[in-house]
């Protein structure tokens, strides 16, 4: 028994020891993708206008000038790409080549080749480069990042430092990453990504493509073991537009969205706590007369499941505009479908929400002003509205205090207008202590309809009515 005990033991310690290492080294991967790994240098030329002296002939200072330059001098900068085609497309970053003048990519044997601009694409950080060689290049391809796991070996090819031709290994530590851009879905690892590996190649372990290494966290300006990159379900799509049409056409829906937390998906009666509120629509946008409401939530666009807020405006983007698309929401306790023509987005004139505003208590509140779920309300005045600056559409109760110990602290603000409670018009203060009574029995979650300076906004509250 002992002997098949140690047996079982040791058989299972060799199948965790064989999950957890990665093939016995990179070697092979190394020497099959580097070729296809460049060096991307920039020139940025500046003129006298940045204050250099140049000095005279016969000046004893003359012999500085072969160091400061006597005319424009340039400032060098130094990134990471790949070639993606053998007929000499590159991808990199876009804040490797941004307001360069000149672009150079050189290749792993040396060779140092002029390079133009495809495109770019701010919001995503990407753009495509193409050079002339007199053979063709080698290259690789795109992988599914979407089939990505958090734990899987993944390797690095780049240019940290200048030193070009580094390659760094890790794994994947988290996915689905924001770090402040629109279109973040940014791929997390360990790999050692320092100044330099910009634009280079997030590679899995069959050598595919499955990001591009953009961005690090880091106090200190190099590596501490974050790193993330543009996955390739998000950088393919755009680096497609870029070489077919030298820029980014974007869908565009035109509504702005918030997300759908636990309670608000037990106040509503979804199952889980999926999708994407509509808390406005442009009325210059497509959404306008889809049929689409302020309240809906989006459950699936086209035949893509809208999983959250941050979602959507990916799926958007990437439909084609002037597709029609069929759009599944869930209105108030229904299912129901509309119909939606996609437009493109003007890249410089996004639609914006309007800000919101916070606010200490109010100067003249109204004296019939009540508490519920730590939300002091009152009825709407003309004082109120313009001491408020509230929309002149809302209509309902205004919030005039809201208590920092209640469940609406950094939900609700001052200011705010309550519209509906439980999906029911507000007409009055006892009729809203009503409709909470009865929705927040047994002290579930209560669904309000807010109107934030013209903006539809929705959340849920937990507390007294009192």
């Amino acid at each position: 028994m002992r002997v098949l005990f140690a047996a079982l033991f040791l058989a299972a310690a060799s199948v965790s020891t064989a999950l957890a290492q990665p093939r016995e080294d990179f070697v092979d991967l190394n020497e099959a993708l580097s070729p296809a790994v460049v060096n991307i240098a920039t020139a940025n030329r500046i003129g006298d206008e940045d204050g250099m002296p140049v000095f005279p002939p016969g000046s004893p200072l003359e012999r500085f000038n072969d160091m400061l330059g006597d005319g424009p001098r340039v400032e060098r900068s130094l990134g990471s790409g790949f070639i993606i085609d053998p007929d000499g497309l590159v991808v990199t970053n876009n804040h490797v080549i941004d307001e360069a003048d000149e672009v150079e990519v050189v290749l792993q044997d040396g060779r140092v080749l002029p390079a133009e601009i495809v495109g770019r694409d701010p919001a995503t950080d990407l753009a495509v480069l193409r050079v002339d060689a007199s053979a063709p290049l080698p290259f690789v391809r795109f992988g599914d990042s979407d089939a990505a796991r958090v734990g899987e070996w993944v390797v690095a090819i780049g240019n940290p430092f200048g030193l070009g031709g580094s390659l760094t290994t890790g794994v994947i530590s988290a996915q689905g990453r924001e770090i402040g851009g629109r279109y973040d879905d940014y791929i997390q690892t360990d790999v050692a990504i320092n100044r330099g590996n910009s634009g280079g190649p997030l590679f899995n372990m069959d050598g595919e493509v499955i990001g591009v290494n953009t961005a690090i966290f880091s106090p200190t300006g190099a590596s501490v073991g974050i790193s993330f990159s543009v996955p390739s379900a998000v950088a393919e799509p755009v680096i497609n537009q870029l070489i077919e049409f030298g820029e980014t056409r974007r869908g565009w829906l035109g509504v702005n969205v918030q997300p759908v937390t636990l309670d608000m998906a037990q106040a509503m009666g979804l199952a889980a706590a999926r999708g994407a509120v509509v808390t406005r629509i442009d009325p210059e946008g497509p959404a306008s007369d889809s049929g689409l409401r302020t309240g809906d939530v989006i459950l699936a666009f086209g035949d893509r499941p809208v999983a959250d807020d941050r979602a959507l405006p990916r799926i958007v983007a990437q439909t084609e505009p002037g597709a029609t698309v069929t759009v599944e929401v869930f209105r108030r306790g229904e299912p129901v479908t509309v119909e939606v023509t996609v437009a493109r987005l003007e890249e410089e004139g996004a639609p914006r929400a309007p800000a919101g505003a916070d606010g200490a208590g109010p100067d003249d509140a109204d004296a019939n002003a009540h508490t519920l779920f730590g939300l002091t309300l009152a009825p709407l005045t003309d004082a109120l509205r313009r001491q408020y600056r509230i929309h002149p559409d809302a209509e309902g109760l205004v919030v005039t205090e809201v208590d920092a110990a209640s469940d609406a602290a950094g939900k609700v603000r001052v200011g705010d207008v309550v519209e509906e409670i439980a999906w029911t018009a507000v007409e009055g203060l006892d009729q809203a202590r009503s409709l909470a009574e009865a929705a927040g029995a047994d002290g579930a979650p209560v669904l309000f309809s807010l109107n934030r300076q013209g903006q539809y906004v929705l959340q849920t509250l937990r507390g007294e009515t009192g």
